[in-house]
């Protein structure tokens, strides 16, 4: 088994891994929109979501994975109705291997985050 970081200061704090390389699977912890290189937080749903699939891929990589080997993916949101706003980055992001998928409406961890975004992918 691997682990990998961010360098996000939530992991160390926490006590988490950013991602867990584990029998030919990787599992990427919740995934917001923060610039990890800044520690700054876009404004908005969609500049979140953005971000948050750029943290999602690097992750990925990381790991030994990518985009295209997700099979679940789980969506969180504080506002459900913010939700169709990311369908064309989500669209984008993921093409024409769409994984299995879930949104979720519940509270996150700090107020001005709008999004959360976990994934489960075979490793390459």
């Amino acid at each position: 088994m691997q682990r990998f970081t961010s360098g996000s200061e939530f992991e160390g704090r926490i006590g988490y891994s950013r991602s867990v390389l584990c029998d030919g699977w990787v599992f990427v912890s919740g995934t917001t929109g923060y610039d990890y290189a800044t520690m700054t937080l876009p404004e908005g749903v969609e500049a979140q979501c953005r971000q948050a699939l750029a943290n999602l891929e690097t992750a990925l990589k990381s790991a030994g994975s990518d985009m295209e080997h997700v099979v679940r993916v789980t969506y969180m949101l504080p506002d459900r109705g913010d939700f169709p706003a990311c369908w064309p980055l989500l669209r984008a992001a993921w093409g024409d291997a769409a994984p299995a998928a879930t949104m979720i409406e519940c509270g996150l961890m700090e107020p001005q985050m709008r999004i959360e975004i976990e994934a489960t992918a075979r490793a390459l």
